[in-house]
């Protein structure tokens, strides 16, 4: 009897023993289980929109991950995983769902293109999971959609049409010598979520201003002829036009103009294609001087005594890397900055509160870390703070806090025109008498 009482007091100790090992062994496992974020980005790294700006957005977003890959995030280790939209829609959405589902991403991060954000964001959306946008910029992305899990630190497209008009509208008299009823204006634009966009703040601008338009007109950016468009602006005979375009059909837009003799005072862009001189410089020449864009400021031209003085360094670092990726570049695009400039807003804010406030990186935590950014003007690398518009509005999930400013390309140099409060010199407008499309 004692011997078999023995014999199951000893298998009882060691069924213990096993059970604790094992506990302890899970608990050991747990405790150096890596605590990581994957951040699935998605940009155009082939096609027309890689050469439109995309490949720059990423490269500025690129440079950002890379640094926090190295510096890990409150204990998270971070992990990027790539994909390229092609230039198409139906692929930005298969890869944006690929990364969620089969890579197992926590988020995406980044998208150049409209015609893309527009869609994805409803699938997104739809999978209940967490969507940062870098770089495009209609508004009809979050207009009366009411969605939780996607947010967008750039500034909208209707912000853009409304900034040149609002330009073009304060130089009138002094620079064309007009009153602005009397100014003759073409809004013209790709017919994409982009394109539309803009142009619609285009349209709210001159009603505003009072400009009279005297051409309207959309067509697709990968149109192989424009010279139709072209005859129709020749026509019009337009003082200034305001143009939102990729690339290469600003470039075919142009090269068309000079060919067929098309004559204006001024050419106004809306990011993009505008926003890569190498192209425009590539594709006109000498033409490519005068030329305006409206984009978020370039980090390298924001105004660094009202910035946060931790942000310069961070400027510096981007530019350098940038460099040394593409060395010998006139001038380094916007496209780099706002790329880096939004993706450090959620690497350096969003991402810490959502892992120290809201226990990690679940989409609601990061949602809910969203919500709660409150950085002011000066706050970010573009110059603009970020308070995204809360559920229940019209924009939920648009940064109310951003701005383009407008900026001219001048010996191969870009400067802040407009607004005055961030102006570097004084807009040349019209365009110089002898070149080659001015009216004059």
């Amino acid at each position: 009897m004692r011997v078999r009482m023995a014999a199951r007091l000893v298998r009882g100790l060691l069924v213990a023993i096993s059970a604790t090992g094992l506990a302890v062994s899970a608990q050991a496992q747990d405790q150096g289980k890596e605590k990581k974020i994957k951040i699935g980005v998605v940009f155009d790294l082939t096609g027309p929109l890689a050469g439109g700006g995309s490949e720059l957005g990423y490269i500025g977003a690129k440079i950002i991950l890379d640094h926090f890959a190295r510096t890990g995030v409150e204990g998270y280790k971070i992990e990027a995983v790539y994909a390229d939209a092609q230039s198409k829609p139906d692929i930005a959405i298969n890869e944006s769902v690929r990364l969620l589902e089969q890579e197992k991403v926590d988020m995406v991060l980044g998208f150049f293109s409209s015609a893309q954000c527009v869609p994805v964001a409803a699938r997104v959306e739809q999978l209940k999971k967490f969507m940062w946008m870098t770089t495009c910029i209609s508004s009809a992305v979050f207009n009366e959609k009411g969605y939780k899990y996607v947010f967008r630190p750039q500034a909208s497209g209707d912000q853009f049409g409304m900034m040149t008009m609002d330009f073009i509208a304060q130089n009138a008299k002094a620079k064309f010598d007009k009153e602005p009823k009397d100014l003759r204006v073409a809004i013209i634009h790709e017919d994409g979520a982009y394109g539309v966009d803009v142009s619609r703040g285009n349209e709210a601008g001159a009603k505003k201003a009072g400009f009279n338009v005297v051409m309207k007109e959309g067509y697709s950016a990968t149109a192989p002829d424009l010279s139709a468009l072209v005859t129709k602006l020749k026509r019009a005979k337009p003082d200034v036009i305001f143009h939102t375009g990729y690339n290469p059909d600003i470039t075919l837009l142009l090269r068309q103009a000079r060919e067929q003799g098309l004559k204006f005072g001024a050419l106004m862009g809306h990011g993009a294609g505008y926003g890569v001189y190498e192209k425009l410089k590539e594709g006109m020449g000498a033409d490519a001087t005068y030329i305006f864009n409206t984009d978020p400021i370039s980090i390298w031209l924001a105004n660094q005594k009202t910035m946060d003085p931790k942000l310069p360094p961070v400027i510096k670092m981007v530019g350098e890397e940038f460099d040394k990726i593409r060395p010998g570049v006139a001038i380094r695009s916007a496209h780099v900055g706002i790329g880096a400039s939004n993706t450090y807003v959620f690497m350096n804010d969003v991402l810490p509160r959502a892992i120290k406030k809201y226990g990690g990186v679940d989409p609601d935590a990061l949602r809910k870390a969203a919500l709660d950014t409150d950085i002011p003007e000066g706050g970010t690398m573009l110059g603009f703070g970020v308070k995204f518009y809360g559920e229940g509005t019209p924009m939920a999930g648009q940064n109310e806090r951003s701005f383009p400013v407008v900026i001219q390309y001048i010996d191969d140099k870009s400067s802040v025109v407009w607004p005055k409060s961030q102006a570097q010199r004084e807009a040349v407008l019209p365009l110089p008498k002898g070149t080659t499309y001015s009216n004059q």
